[in-house]
């Protein structure tokens, strides 16, 4: 049955708001404590009317709500971006600053991930913007840069527990996608490739451009019944696939896609992916 979500960073979700907004929305049910004092949910007849007029009244919240349409919740694939999603940077500008251009490279990341500008496109032009750079920024980068997302092992972790697939899709780079994936635990990772000659960036990428487009093809081919799967991104180019999938989610997401995405997340960690699949704190790993 459709539920409504709460989520909230631990220890911030207060009892009274989640009875108060069981009698707003007209619950069905008694409320369910995913885990104390940090996810609730309870069943409704539908979407309310006004669900995204109450979200904004209680962002001061720090609250997660969101409405969860009746059908399977627990998703036997989690599909992933991974700059700003899975990581808590983007890895191109990161680069970019070793290569003394951040500040270009990230105005140019910015404008991308909002839809304003052909992500190929983008992608060409910032990398164009380090030819030259040596490979073994990129180790220092990752060493020095790079930190995962909150949540994120969990989330790997206890889906996997569970029987589900994992796949880190980036339109970032290949050089830094292995890593993160293999940190995190992901069974399976596609990104695109930093073109390398002689110890040092070629100034180009590998084609094509894995972009918004090849993100919902990985989908459909790991995922035939795009139902069972998860996506979670927070860029323009992950909108294709956060719609196509069973469950969507905008995690702390660009405005450009948070507005449009069937579920957000805009306070909470990686952690709250579970939550809205239904999953108690008691079931993580």
């Amino acid at each position: 049955m459709p539920v409504i979500s709460l989520i909230a960073p631990r220890g911030h979700l207060d009892p009274a708001l989640v009875s108060s907004l069981q009698g707003a929305f007209g619950a069905t049910g008694d409320a369910v404590w995913l885990a104390p004092d940090e996810a609730a949910e309870f069943p409704v007849a539908a979407r309310p009317g006004n669900l995204d007029e109450v979200r904004e009244g209680i962002a001061d919240q720090a609250v997660d709500l969101n409405f969860i349409d009746d059908g399977e919740r627990r998703k036997s694939l989690l599909i992933a971006d991974m700059d700003m999603t899975m990581i808590g940077q983007e890895c191109i500008d990161e680069l970019a600053a070793e290569a003394g251009v951040g500040e270009e490279v990230a105005c140019i990341t910015v404008r991308a991930m909002n839809g304003e500008l052909d992500f190929a496109e983008a992608v060409a032009e910032r990398v164009g913007l380090m030819k030259g750079l040596s490979v073994r920024a990129i180790e220092h980068v990752l060493e020095t840069r790079i930190t995962l997302a909150p949540g994120g092992r969990t989330l790997v972790r206890t889906m996997k527990a569970h029987g589900a697939r994992t796949a880190l899709v980036s339109g970032g780079f290949v050089q830094f996608a292995t890593r993160v994936s293999e940190l995190l635990g992901f069974d399976v990772v596609h990104a695109n490739a930093l073109l390398i000659e002689n110890g040092c960036l070629t100034g180009d990428v590998k084609r094509p451009v894995l972009g918004q487009d090849a993100k919902v093809e990985v989908l459909n081919r790991l995922s035939p019944d795009a139902s069972r799967a998860i996506a979670v991104g927070d860029g323009a180019n992950d909108l294709g696939m956060i719609t196509r999938a069973g469950m969507g989610v905008a995690m702390h997401a660009k405005p450009v896609v948070a507005s449009v995405a069937p579920l957000r997340i805009d306070h909470s960690d990686l952690t709250a992916c579970l939550f809205l699949q239904g999953y108690s704190i008691e079931e993580f790993s």
